[in-house]
């Protein structure tokens, strides 16, 4: 039923222009032919009409209101599905500014509409403040995390902080895309596939990272201990080598391979390298060169020990404890 009356209310690109003609060559043809001064007589007669407060209503009215409300808004339809399409042609402009003001134009379209229709019907326009009154009570009290997020949405859209397709990080530690931008919430879409509403403030007021806003640059480390009995410096050499060979790896910043600290059980590496599109992932180029360095250890005799500890018992410690023996 809900679809039924908004189909009426902003029909199709088509069918608003052929409806709109076909209601004004209607009512063309009635004036011409005199039946519209006929049937606004019959219909606004007393025996069609009863008094309400001091305004009298009629079903002459009642279908004026009707007609023009239809009329206007199917007006307004096509007016903002015209501007819609020419916004969209904008190639030049970025995807979230296309949104942003095509739902600028579509709220001043029908804001407008329905100030026609108000003053079209003959209503004092001075009612709405206290209907202004009574929204502004409402969003203050029940709509005030729905007015909060609708606010953000459009702060995100001005600030371009956060578009479709960027890669977010929620403060959370969700990771996913951003597939839709809604006026109270966003689409948001993990890295395991499943879709997430998240409402519009919590980008506002939490820490979000987002790894595509100036560009798709990451890095990647790996982490790697080596055996204090190794050649440390063939060691940095297999793993820098390993990271330059990797396709997806960049050449600017370089590979950058740095000693961190000298272990318990180990001499402890850290591995850095640049890939161009994190959207791409950042876990299988990892993989690629923890392999790859795991191979060429082997093949030069160097070890990535495992955690280990020396027990030294002392005689003079076993002399201060004797055993009992009956």
């Amino acid at each position: 039923m809900r679809g039924f009356w908004i189909s009426i209310i902003k029909p199709g690109r088509s069918i608003a222009r052929w409806l709109l003609l076909a209601s004004i060559v209607a009512l063309v043809t009635l004036a011409a032919t005199g039946q519209l001064d006929v049937i606004k007589n019959t219909l606004d007669s007393d025996e069609f009409a009863f008094v309400l407060g001091s305004y009298r209503v009629s079903l002459y009215t009642g279908l004026k209101v009707v007609v023009l409300f239809i009329l206007i808004f199917w007006v307004a339809a096509g007016i903002s599905d015209i501007a819609e399409k020419r916004i969209t042609a904008l190639s030049n402009v970025r995807a979230s500014s296309r949104n942003l003001i095509t739902k600028g134009v579509q709220i001043a379209i029908y804001l407008l509409a329905f100030l026609l229709l108000l003053d079209v019907m003959d209503i004092d326009l001075t009612a709405l403040t206290v209907f202004g009154g009574a929204l502004g009570i409402g969003l203050g009290f029940g709509l005030q995390k729905i007015a909060s997020n609708f606010i953000s949405g459009i702060i995100l859209l001005l600030e371009k902080s956060v578009e479709e397709g960027d890669m977010l990080e929620m403060s959370d530690g969700t990771g996913g895309f951003v597939r839709r931008a809604r006026a109270r919430f966003t689409l948001f879409e993990t890295f395991d596939g499943k879709e997430m509403m998240i409402p519009n403030e919590d980008f506002i007021t939490h820490r979000v990272t987002n790894w595509t806003y100036s560009d798709t640059k990451a890095r990647v480390e790996v982490s790697v201990g080596v055996s204090y009995g190794s050649d440390l410096e063939k060691a940095k050499e297999i793993m820098l080598e390993a990271a330059s060979n990797h396709e997806r790896s960049l050449d600017d910043p370089p590979p950058r391979c740095f000693l961190r600290r000298f272990g318990d059980s180990s001499v402890d590496f850290v591995l850095h390298f640049w890939v161009a599109d994190v959207t791409q992932g950042r876990w299988e180029p990892q993989s690629d060169v923890m392999f790859e360095i795991w191979r060429q250890f082997k093949a030069n005799g160097i070890q990535i020990p495992f955690p280990q500890r020396d027990v030294h018992i002392h005689q003079s410690d076993l002399d201060e404890s004797p055993l009992e023996t009956q």
